[in-house]
């Protein structure tokens, strides 16, 4: 298993300029012995560039530091609502497109491929799954646009 976190290391060792920090292995369910790797990165990354899942182990990722406004939730409502509701994506992309584009270096990026660079590299899949759990229950009622 160490062996998978250090080719994982190597393989995505460029990405470190970009924020990307690899915190190492974890194990997040000790009956089945599950583990992960766990990394930290910051807001504004480019997601499609990870893999969901690494020589078998899943990749769990945290932000770390501030997030846009949009994103910001006031401890008073924090069970009331979604912070990674689809449409903060939307509304973060429209009012800050020219500094993604920059921050990616890519000045033709357009909408959709800046939503599936923040949105966990793919914001339809996001949004189906978003959706998926208001329905179910496990998260607070959001609007799509």
């Amino acid at each position: 298993m160490f062996d998978i976190l250090k080719n994982f290391e190597q393989k995505f060792a460029p990405l470190k300029k970009k924020g990307l920090r690899i915190d190492g292995l974890s194990m997040i369910d000790p009956k089945r012995k599950k583990h992960v790797i766990m990394i930290s990165k910051p807001f504004l990354f480019d997601n499609r560039q990870l893999p969901k899942v690494y020589e078998g182990l899943e990749i769990k990722a945290k932000i770390e530091g501030d997030l846009p406004k949009e994103f910001t939730i006031k401890k008073d409502t924090i069970k009331k609502e979604y912070v990674w509701a689809p449409s903060k994506f939307e509304k973060y992309v429209d009012r800050c497109s020219d500094e993604i584009k920059r921050q990616f270096n890519d000045p033709k990026m357009t909408r959709n491929e800046m939503l599936d660079a923040l949105a966990f590299g793919n914001y339809e899949d996001h949004k189906k799954k978003s959706v998926q759990l208001m329905k179910d229950g496990k998260i607070p009622p959001f609007k799509l646009n």
